[in-house]
C-alpha cells in the first residue's frame, strides 16, 4: 500500500517539526544543518546521481522539455490570473513560488522509495532543467521585471545549479572521478534526505496560516492538485514512459519549497503569505502526495 511505503517520509517532517518546537538540540542548530545540507551533501547527491545517469538516452531530452513546458505554462496560467485580478509583484513573486518550486527533498524521498535508481538519475536530470529555470521565474515575478544582474546572481550562486551542471559534464563525456570519489559522494548525499527532511519539518510556522486563508487555498490546490494532472497530461503528451512520467509527477505533486520563503523576503515580497503557503502546503501533502499518486495508479 502506497501511504504505508512513503508514511515514513512525512514522519521524517514530523520529527524535526517537533524537534524544533522543543528546542532540540538547540536554535543555532537548524540554520547550521541547513547551510550543510544546501552546500554540501545534497549538491552531492545530485552529482553523484547525475555522474553516472543515462544522458544518451532518448527520453531525458523529453522528460527535460515536458518540464520545462509544463512550469513555463503554469506561470502563463498566474500571469492570465494577474491581468484579471492585478497584484504587486510582492504578492505575485509568492504565487508564482506557491506553485511552480517544488520541495526537493521530500520529491526525491518519495521517489527513493517509489523509483528505482534509473529513476533518481532521472530524477537528477529533471532537476538540472527545473531548478535554474524556476529560480529565474521566481527571481522575475517577486522583481516585476526582467532584471540580469539579480537572475545570474539567484542562478550561478545556487550550489544545486553548479553541481548539475558539473555532474552533467561529467556524465555527457563519459569522464571518471579519481578513485573513490564517487564512493565519496554517494556516503555524503546519504546524510542529505533525512537532514532536508527534519529542516523541512523545523521550517513549518503555523502561525502563519492565520492569514490570506483563500490565496493558501487557490494556490495550494493549484500545486498540489492541478499541476500533478497537468503532468500527467504533459507525460502522455511527450510519450514518457512510466519511471519519466513518476517523475515528472511526483516533482509537480510536492509542496512548494521552503527556500522560496527566503528569497520572498530578500527580495522585499510578501513573507507571511509565502510563509503560509510553504506550510500549509506541506501539511496538506501528507495526504494530497499518496492520495494524488495512488489515483495516478503509482501504488
Amino acid at each position: 500500500m502506497l501511504i504505508v511505503a512513503i508514511w515514513p517520509v512525512f514522519a521524517l517532517i514530523c520529527i524535526g517539526y517537533l524537534m524544533a518546537r522543543r528546542n532540540w538540540p538547540g536554535a543555532g542548530f537548524w540554520p547550521a544543518a541547513e547551510s550543510l545540507n544546501y552546500f554540501l551533501l545534497f549538491p552531492a547527491l545530485l552529482l553523484s546521481s547525475l555522474a553516472q545517469a543515462p544522458l544518451h538516452s532518448p527520453e531525458l531530452p523529453r522528460l527535460g522539455a515536458a518540464a520545462a513546458v509544463l512550469i513555463v505554462a503554469a506561470v502563463a496560467v498566474l500571469m492570465v490570473g494577474r491581468w484579471l485580478r492585478p497584484m504587486p509583484p510582492a504578492r505575485f513573486g509568492p504565487a508564482v513560488q506557491g506553485v511552480v518550486r517544488f520541495n526537493t527533498y521530500l520529491a526525491l524521498a518519495v521517489l527513493s522509495v517509489l523509483a528505482t535508481r534509473d529513476g533518481l538519475a532521472q530524477a537528477a536530470v529533471y532537476l538540472a532543467v527545473a531548478v535554474p529555470l524556476v529560480n529565474v521565474l521566481a527571481v522575475v515575478a517577486l522583481s516585476g521585471g526582467v532584471r540580469p544582474w539579480p537572475i545570474l546572481r539567484a542562478v550561478f550562486a545556487n550550489p544545486l545549479i553548479m553541481a548539475c551542471v558539473a555532474g552533467f559534464g561529467l556524465a555527457y563525456f563519459r569522464l571518471s572521478l579519481p578513485p573513490g570519489g564517487l564512493d565519496l559522494l554517494r556516503l555524503l548525499g546519504q546524510g542529505s534526505l533525512p537532514l532536508g527532511l527534519l529542516c523541512v519539518g523545523a521550517a513549518l510556522r503555523p502561525s502563519a496560516l492565520r492569514g490570506d486563508g483563500m490565496a493558501l487555498l487557490v494556490l495550494s490546490g493549484l500545486r498540489l492538485a492541478a499541476m500533478p494532472l497537468a503532468a500527467m497530461m504533459m507525460a502522455q503528451a511527450f510519450g514518457l514512459g512510466q519511471t519519466a512520467t513518476l517523475v515528472l509527477v511526483v516533482f509537480s505533486a510536492v509542496p512548494t519549497a521552503p527556500t522560496a520563503y527566503v528569497l520572498t523576503r530578500k527580495m522585499g515580497g510578501d513573507g507571511p503569505l509565502m510563509a503560509g503557503l510553504v506550510t500549509a502546503q506541506t501539511l496538506a501533502a501528507m495526504a494530497s502526495v499518496p492520495l494524488v499518486l495512488g489515483l495516478m495508479g503509482f501504488g
